[in-house]
């Protein structure tokens, strides 16, 4: 006759299914497991001897002893010499409520500004480098590499950078990372090495790379911003080692640092022994004359420019790169090495290979006619539609910057925007109110019914 715990096994609801596809062993611990957790087995709760579970279910003593051990070591189960085993006092697993979903609009047309024409990206260009990489690169190209870059790599974007850029780049200098974000948090790091605490930065400007400086221990100093760019006579009372800027196209206002005024900044530079760092987020668009070159060639000991793949070609790529300050070389190699030891080098060869067979010339210069007649196109239905909305900046990159009317609140535009399927994003700054209608995602016959629809909100919301 079977004893009171032995009797517990007809209890426990368990069973073995010899047909499936996981081992017996496994089936009885996970059905156990389950049942603590879900506080069907109470702790303290008594369970059957090996032998009499063994002989219920049909299996071996061993397929029982042995789950019994593996939810001993997990903290399931608590075993003694001559004693029972026993469930242990674990936490009960409480199923959370899913919280009552809320499904949002659908976004019938999205404003964002952070990335290329997604649907544009040449997939089989870039499949054909890929393949042509990995059916070339030998084993040992296959390792971790160098941890500044693979040198194919840095060599093709040394090249590139100077031809299409013109900034001084040697490919000594290049380090390539996975975007801009890590190339300031790279940069923060090498600036507590060189002894530098206070770094200055636009204001307004893209918060997270003040979130980043903040991170890393340095003390942000915003510097203003006018339609000529950074004011940098205001860096002259500012106490700071460094400054990140856009020169090119800043972000988000978008307007370029003013030609006097890139000279005064590289003699600030000169003067302070201080550096500067150049986001040269998407330098390659201008359509009302050539891009003007990088501010880095100016002044190739003191600025440190920086770039990625994310407005070119796509973000998922995880691609960036940084031309160095020679001074700032080596404590920026080190910082690579501690954080990532390296970017994946398959992907940085295909995007050399993809450089120097001419694939990104091609697809920027396809880009740069469809954004273009995608910004166009916006201006002239902003004209018609929203004549209250002030439009500042140059012609240039992916976005075009918005003031709106003194009357119509950020906020509660904004939410409406995007209860009525727009993406929509935009800042405060003292006390305006501003919209980014970023055109690199709107296909350019969606351009003319977004605006409209951006139009209706904001004389809805006025």
């Amino acid at each position: 006759m079977m004893t009171p715990t032995e009797r517990l096994g007809l209890d426990l609801l368990v069973s073995v299914d010899r047909d499936g596809d996981r081992s017996l062993r496994v089936q009885l611990e996970d059905q156990l497991r389950d049942g603590i957790r879900r506080g069907a087995l109470h702790a303290g709760t008594p369970l059957p001897s090996t032998r009499a579970l063994a002989g219920e279910l049909g299996v071996s003593r061993g397929v029982v002893v042995e789950a019994y051990a593996q939810l001993v070591a997990e903290g399931f189960l608590v075993a003694r010499p001559g004693a029972v085993t026993r469930v242990a006092s674990v936490a009960r697993h409480e199923p959370a409520e899913p919280p009552e979903e809320r499904i949002a609009p659908p976004v019938r047309f999205d404003f964002r500004t952070e990335a290329a024409d997604l649907s544009a990206f040449p997939r089989r260009a870039w499949l054909a480098a890929l393949r042509e990489t990995l059916r070339d690169v030998p084993d040992v190209g296959l390792g971790y590499g160098d941890r500044s870059g693979a040198p194919a790599l840095r060599v093709t974007l040394a090249a590139y950078l100077g031809r299409a850029r013109g900034v001084a780049a040697e490919p000594g200098n290049v380090v390539v990372c996975t975007g801009i974000t890590q190339a300031i948090t790279l940069l923060a790091r090498a600036l507590h090495r060189a002894g530098v605490a206070r770094v200055a930065v636009e204001d307004p400007g893209f918060p997270l790379h003040r979130m980043v400086f903040a991170r890393e221990g340095l003390r942000v100093v915003p510097i203003p911003v006018d339609a000529g760019g950074l004011v940098v006579e205001a860096l002259d009372h500012a106490d700071v080692g460094a400054v990140l800027l856009t020169p090119s196209h800043q972000f988000p206002l978008g307007m370029a640092l003013a030609p006097e005024r890139r000279a005064a900044l590289v003699d600030w530079a000169a003067a302070r022994e201080a550096w500067i760092f150049e986001d040269d987020y998407d330098g390659e668009y201008r359509f009302d004359r050539d891009p003007v070159g990088a501010l880095q060639a100016l002044a190739p000991a003191r600025v440190t420019y920086l770039g990625s793949a994310s407005k070119t070609l796509a973000p998922a790529l995880r691609v960036g790169w940084m031309v160095v300050a020679p001074d700032l070389l080596e404590a920026v190699g080190e910082a690579k090495v501690l954080a990532d030891s390296g970017s994946p080098q398959v992907d940085q060869l295909a995007l050399a290979r993809f450089i120097e067979h001419g694939e990104l010339d091609r697809h920027l210069r396809r880009m740069r006619g469809s954004f273009r007649r995608r910004r166009d196109l916006m201006i002239a239905t902003l004209a018609d539609e929203l004549p209250e909305l002030k439009v500042e900046g140059i012609p240039a990159g992916l976005h075009v910057c918005g003031r709106l009317p003194a009357e119509v609140a950020l906020g509660p535009l904004m939410a409406a925007a995007w209860e009525h399927g727009v993406g929509l994003y935009g800042f405060q700054h003292g006390d305006v109110a501003r919209v980014l209608l970023g055109y690199a995602n709107l296909p350019e016959p969606s351009v003319e019914p977004a605006v409209r629809a951006l139009g209706e909100l904001v004389r809805t919301a006025g």
